[in-house]
C-alpha cells in the first residue's frame, strides 16, 4: 500500500536531503505522497524519508535484511508504507537520522547477497587452473570479506572496541576450506571482526561464544593465558540469528 501524506515544508525537505545524500543516497528521485525517495551508488538499499508529527523523522528502507538487522535496535514507525518499502524507523532528531542512514548504508554494502556478487564478478575472469591461481582468486574473496565485516561490524571489535584496521582480523566461523560454498564462504554472519589476540585463540579453538554470545573458553586454555587474555572480563557479542547457525558449527567442530 501506499502513504497519502502532506507535501513536505522546505526545512523539513533540507533536513532529509542533507542526511540522505550525506550518508550516501546520492541518487535523488523526488518528492511522492509526502515522502522523498534516494537511491545510491553504493549500496542496492532504497531508502524513502519523511517527517513525523512530533518533530522527528522517519526513514522507509527497501532491504529486509537490512531492516532485519536495525530491528534489533531502532523503533519501527507506526505507519502505511510508502511503494517499496520493507519497514520504516521513527529517529528523534537529525543527528539520528544521520547515524542511522549510515548504519543502513553500511549494512546494505555487507549483508548478502552483496559480497557474493562482488566476488563473482570480480572472480569471473581469474583462472582457477593451478594452486597458484586458486590462492590469488581466494585473497580477492578474502579481502572483499574483510571490507564487508568492516562495513558490518561498524570497522571496530565488537569485544574490546579496537579500531585501527592494522589491529583487526576478518575472522571466519566457519573457515573457508571447510566452507561447501563461495556464497558460505562470503557470508558476512560467517564472521567476525576480532582484535588479533582473540583471532587466534577463536581459530585455534581455544574460545567460542554460545547463542547468548558469553565467550565459552576451552579447559585446555591455562588459567594464567585465560587471565592475560582478559576473557573473564569481554562484554556479550552480540550475534544474529544466523551468526549462530554458523557458531553451532564452530562450537561443534573447532572448540577443543
Amino acid at each position: 500500500m501506499t502513504n497519502t501524506r502532506a507535501s513536505l515544508p522546505l526545512i523539513a525537505e533540507t533536513v532529509l536531503q542533507k542526511a540522505a545524500l550525506d550518508q550516501g543516497f546520492d541518487i535523488e528521485l523526488g518528492e511522492r505522497d509526502g515522502w522523498l525517495h534516494f537511491e545510491s551508488t553504493q549500496t542496492p538499499v532504497t531508502l524513502a524519508l519523511t517527517a513525523d508529527d512530533t518533530g522527528g523523522w522517519i526513514a522507509a528502507l527497501s532491504s529486509q535484511a537490512v531492516v532485519s538487522e536495525l530491528e534489533r535496535t531502532e523503533r519501527h514507525a507506526p505507519l502505511t508504507l510508502p511503494a517499496g518499502a520493507t519497514a520504516a524507523f521513527t529517529v528523534p532528531d537529525a543527528t539520528a537520522l544521520h547515524a542511522l542512514l549510515r548504519r543502513a548504508r553500511m549494512l546494505g554494502r555487507s549483508l548478502p547477497m552483496v559480497p557474493l556478487e562482488r566476488f563473482t564478478e570480480r572472480a569471473a575472469a581469474l583462472p582457477r587452473t593451478t594452486e597458484a591461481e586458486r590462492l590469488v582468486v581466494q585473497r580477492v574473496g578474502q579481502n572483499i570479506f574483510r571490507d564487508a565485516l568492516l562495513e558490518y561490524w561498524n570497522g571496530r571489535c565488537p569485544l574490546t572496541g579496537i579500531d585501527d584496521p592494522a589491529l583487526l582480523r576478518a575472522s571466519h566461523i566457519k573457515p573457508w576450506a571447510d566452507c561447501t560454498d563461495d556464497a558460505e564462504r562470503l557470508d558476512t554472519y560467517n564472521g567476525l571482526l576480532l582484535a588479533p589476540h582473540l583471532d587466534a585463540a577463536f581459530d585455534a579453538g581455544l574460545i567460542s561464544f554460545d547463542d547468548a554470545g558469553q565467550v565459552i573458553v576451552s579447559p585446555r586454555l591455562s588459567d594464567p593465558n585465560r587471565t592475560r587474555l582478559t576473557l573473564d572480563t569481554l562484554p556479550v557479542l552480540a550475534l544474529s540469528p544466523k551468526h549462530k547457525i554458523f557458531m553451532a558449527w564452530h562450537r561443534r567442530e573447532v572448540l577443543r
